[in-house]
């Protein structure tokens, strides 16, 4: 999946097998640090893997942060058939009421759609005084302009799910 280049369209480079690797180590040591962290997805009729979902926190300085992200990232054939949709719905809920979060923040560069659709359709809105550029990128990097979109403990309650 983190190979693939549609997958991986909207990050600054596909992953090698050996990064992959480390990123799920660095996945495990969150959960033992915060207490979460990014779960894997699976179909639940075939168990089969479809990518990951949950929350984490950036490592980056920005306006925003400190900050808890919902965020997910799914196998190409995976699109489309409303898993990231459901999966981010579930991470909230769990932000929510079990982590006991004020807000989460959930980000992508400005040119992914799909993505920022997944947080329309989850109930997330975007201020555009709070998009960023991404301080981790180039200044010329093309994926650099991102958006930034939130969701409150309260609007949650209130029934924005």
């Amino acid at each position: 999946m983190n190979a693939d280049p549609e997958v991986m369209e909207h990050f600054p480079a596909t992953l090698t097998r050996h990064e992959s690797d480390a990123l799920i180590d660095r996945i495990e040591t969150r959960f033992d640090e915060y207490g979460f962290g990014l779960w894997a997805l699976e179909v639940a009729e075939t168990g089969q893997f479809i990518g990951f979902t949950g929350l984490s926190v950036p490592g980056f300085n920005a306006h925003f942060t400190p900050a808890v992200e919902v965020g997910w990232r799914l196998s190409r054939s995976s699109w489309g058939h409303g898993y990231a949709t459901e999966a981010a719905r579930r991470a909230l809920t769990f932000a929510f009421d079990d982590v006991e979060l004020a807000e989460v923040v959930s980000f992508t560069s400005h040119t992914n759609l799909r993505s920022q659709m997944v947080m329309k359709r989850i109930g997330m809105t975007n201020d555009p005084a709070d998009n960023f550029d991404h301080p981790l990128l180039d200044e010329d990097h093309p994926l650099r302009p991102h958006v930034l979109w939130r969701m409150t403990a309260e609007r949650w309650r209130n029934g924005t799910r």
